[in-house]
């Protein structure tokens, strides 16, 4: 390729905005060559790098933007720990039909067992998949929409958890809500209810949410959307961080 063809390409690439192309004509010429590629695998070659490298921009900058305490995926996950999770329903939701069809997810277990690591990979499995993810306790939520409504800008706070395709929720039942930080939970999963997946971890059953909303028909009116589509997934293992101070003789903490 001469020169003046390489240069019109790269000034080319510039405006059209294609860095991995500006960058590495060279590079994708060779591997044509070396491939014997014609006219139209070559131009598939050059669109599906540059359509790599934008996906894996906007990943990892949605990743940044999610909230998320880390980025571990499901294949991290320990299941020889917790040898009662059905491995195979959890490889199930990582597949994201729940996302497509837009119910919920419900990890329930005491602490420490892995719920929220099982979230966050769900997350990030529907971030890879193109999905908007935001991940926040139950606890900032709150504070947050308070915050807002004190301020006169609740409606568009709560647009911060409407809008991503998933919203994690964590930490539910961690801490009591009084009767108007529970009714901004109700509104926020009723007007998510058939339009978004929720992910929903909490250290309590079903049946204690009514001592975690500070009302026993709201805590109804809340599970009776988010549960109307849900998957629920107990875990009733041991406690990861607790793992390493076990006493593998006496069974017991060490002190």
């Amino acid at each position: 390729m001469s020169e003046l063809i390489s240069l019109r390409i790269r000034e080319a690439a510039t405006r059209l905005h294609l860095a991995n192309l500006e960058d590495n004509l060279t590079t994708l010429c060779e591997r044509a060559d070396s491939g014997q590629l014609g006219y139209l695998e070559f131009l598939d070659l050059v669109l599906e790098e540059e359509t790599g490298v934008r996906d894996g921009r906007r990943f990892r900058n949605a990743l940044k933007l999610s909230g998320l305490p880390h980025h571990k995926t499901i294949d991290e996950f320990d299941f020889a720990f917790q040898p009662d999770l059905d491995k195979r329903k959890v490889r199930d939701l990582a597949s994201l039909s729940f996302v497509e069809a837009k119910s919920n997810v419900a990890l329930l277990g005491s602490p420490g067992v892995g719920k929220t690591m099982l979230a966050v990979s769900l997350a990030v499995a529907a971030c890879q998949a193109g999905y908007s993810i935001y991940f926040t306790s139950l606890d900032d939520l709150v504070r947050n929409l308070r915050e807002a409504e004190a301020s006169g800008r609740f409606a568009k706070k709560l647009q911060t958890y409407l809008k991503p395709s998933v919203l994690v929720v964590d930490e539910v039942g961690y801490l009591p809500l009084n009767r108007a930080d529970a009714n901004m939970v109700f509104q926020m999963v009723s007007r998510r209810y058939e339009k978004g997946s929720i992910i929903v971890t909490s250290n309590k059953s079903f049946g204690e949410w009514g001592q975690v909303f500070g009302d026993d028909v709201l805590a109804s009116a809340i599970l009776d959307r988010l549960l109307h589509h849900c998957e629920v997934i107990s875990i009733n293992g041991p406690s990861y961080r607790l793992k390493d101070h076990v006493n593998p003789k006496g069974g017991e903490q060490n002190r």
